[in-house]
């Protein structure tokens, strides 16, 4: 549904009421768009060694992007789309004074929607004082996050590994990433090779997505096709004329499917042998909300949360990894919520759930990679936009809308893009992962 307030302070008149009463700006995002640049303009590049490596500013100028390394290369009045520091080398709290001289000119000249990327090594256990040094970074980036304005988003990059280096930063310098703000990713090790065409990263492709007869599952099942995926959108059988409209929007087939049916892995496995090579990318995305005060919950309204949003993810995954229906290099993509993380009063169930899926996430990981190198990771949304929220009093959403750094909320469309990017090839260094898109929501996140 359409945010009037955002429309209304970005309109002429509305803008000069806010700016002269104080109310909040939000900033209309850049989203992305097909054939729009990845950025649109330029990307300071720079190093707590001083000068950014040779290899870091290859990969930018592969994307087709204009690099420079100082500030007095940019042309007076011009500002910059992103501000990239590579913070590997720091192994002492005095050199953090790095990131300050290097970010503090650089976020000046930031302009709308701009992008800031810091690239650091986790923790290791090898040297207290080097852990202690890296971890720093995590609250720097948080906390430059609440502080950039016009739709701009900080986010930090753990480089374990560098093989999914390349598609990470596409992914946090593009209009995909436009409600990850003030996050952390840990890029491990793993199998990401480079698509033949960074526009149809899931060219060829077999996804599935349950729970897309409406809202994030549709937009979820529009992106995974948009990018080239051949979809299968799963929903129940009530919901069969919405799910067979998002079918033919995406050119793909629907199933009908009742994730919590004790029955459903083998129907769902059924379904592939039948009419697939095996399956590429899974997206759990089907759930439901009970809401009730704990003192007041039914056991018809616990249980209901509890086998779809949870224990039917489960079933699911271990039918699929005991199947020959799962193809290597495989991507599973869980739906959790920053509920998860935070709680949410009357939603004891859901939350109950949201955490339970990061927890299967983090523990499956390992078996995943045993099979032909493929991954499971969570997304867990923020406030977003959907037909449920629309439903809700509206001083309750505008508040709920206002609570994050970007002081709007999400769209289906956020939620998705972020499935098709942990979804692609690239990503293959992710793994056992929650990436929250949430707009550094200021609550748990």
């Amino acid at each position: 549904m359409s945010d009037r307030y955002l429309n209304l302070v970005n309109s002429p008149v509305g803008s000069a009421v806010a700016s002269r009463v104080g109310l909040p700006r939000p900033s209309v995002l850049r989203r992305f768009k097909a054939g729009d640049p990845l950025l649109p303009g330029p990307v300071l590049v720079g190093s707590t060694t001083g000068r950014p490596s040779a290899a870091l500013k290859k990969l930018f100028t592969q994307a087709g992007l204009e690099v420079v390394d100082s500030l007095e290369k940019v042309a007076d009045g011009e500002r910059v789309a992103a501000v990239v520091l590579d913070a590997r080398s720091l192994t002492t709290p005095a050199e953090l004074a790095a990131l300050r001289e290097f970010l503090a000119p650089g976020v000046k000249r930031l302009g709308p929607s701009g992008r800031v990327i810091v690239l650091g090594l986790p923790a290791d256990g090898a040297d207290i004082t080097v852990d202690a040094t890296r971890q720093a970074l995590d609250g720097i980036v948080r906390s430059l996050a609440k502080e950039l304005r016009l739709g701009s988003t900080a986010n930090l990059v753990w480089v374990a590994d560098e093989a999914s280096l390349p598609a990470a930063l596409r992914f946090l310098l593009s209009g995909r990433s436009a409600y990850v703000d003030g996050q952390p990713l840990l890029l491990g090790p793993g199998t990401a090779p480079a698509p033949a065409d960074w526009d149809q990263p899931l060219a060829g492709k077999t996804a599935l997505v349950t729970g897309a007869a409406r809202g994030i599952g549709a937009a979820i099942a529009r992106v995974l096709a948009r990018d080239g995926a051949n979809v299968i959108v799963a929903d129940l059988t009530q919901a069969g004329e919405a799910l067979a409209r998002v079918a033919n929007e995406v050119g793909g087939t629907a199933l009908h499917l009742d994730v919590a049916a004790a029955e459903a892995p083998q129907r769902l496995l059924a379904h592939l042998t039948a009419y697939t090579s095996g399956l590429d990318i899974l997206v759990h995305n089907a759930g439901i909300t009970r809401d009730k005060l704990m003192a007041n919950m039914k056991p018809e309204q616990w249980d209901s949360v509890i086998a779809v949003n949870l224990q039917s993810q489960l079933n699911i995954n271990a039918a699929l990894l005991d199947s020959d229906q799962l193809n290597d290099q495989s991507r599973v993509v869980c739906l959790s919520s920053t509920t998860g993380f935070a709680g949410n009063r009357g939603q004891t169930n859901y939350g109950a759930t949201k955490a339970g899926v990061i927890g299967l996430v983090r523990s499956s990981a390992s078996a995943f990679a045993a099979h032909g190198a493929s991954t499971i990771n969570a997304i867990a949304p923020g406030f977003i936009d959907t037909e449920m929220t629309a439903s809700m009093p509206l001083a309750t959403r505008e508040v709920a809308r206002r609570l994050s750094s970007l002081q709007q909320a999400g769209l289906p469309v956020d939620v998705a893009e972020a499935v098709a990017w942990l979804s692609s090839p690239g990503a293959g260094g992710v793994n056992g992962q929650v990436l929250r898109v949430c707009g550094q929501n200021l609550v748990g996140a």
